[in-house]
């Protein structure tokens, strides 16, 4: 990836993120649950695929990732505006897991370093 690529990917990464401050309502969703975990511009820089990452259970996921397509338009004029190209790539929106995926990873490996106790057979109060 050339340098100017990721000098553009960083750009939207952070616009995008103080987009999400000013332009989605809070009623909407909550932006202390969504990440902007990474961008990815195409080499023509027509097209920016914005990485969602967003804590909570599937309905706080759906509702933040709706709220984000609901808003595109004005998030990607607020980019426009703040980012200075040609022109402005089309902004999509893309959740990324990777970040629950890891979570999980690490919960599983806690397992395996801190097994529980075994759990004693239950102890039988019938008179022998």
């Amino acid at each position: 990836m050339s340098h100017r690529i990721e000098r553009v990917n960083e750009l939207i990464q952070r616009e995008v993120a103080t987009a999400l401050f000013r332009i989605v309502p809070s009623a909407e969703f909550d932006p202390a649950t969504v990440t902007i975990t990474r961008v990815q511009t195409s080499p023509d820089l027509h097209v920016a695929r914005v990485h969602v990452s967003v804590l909570g259970d599937e309905f706080v996921a759906q509702r933040s990732m709706s709220a984000l397509f609901r808003h595109r338009r004005e998030i990607q004029a607020h980019v426009g505006k703040a980012v200075v190209m040609k022109f402005t790539p089309r902004i999509e929106f893309v959740q990324d897991t990777s970040i629950e995926k890891g979570n999980r990873v690490l919960e599983i490996l806690d397992r395996i370093e801190h097994p529980r106790a075994p759990v004693p057979p239950p102890k039988n109060d019938e008179p022998s």
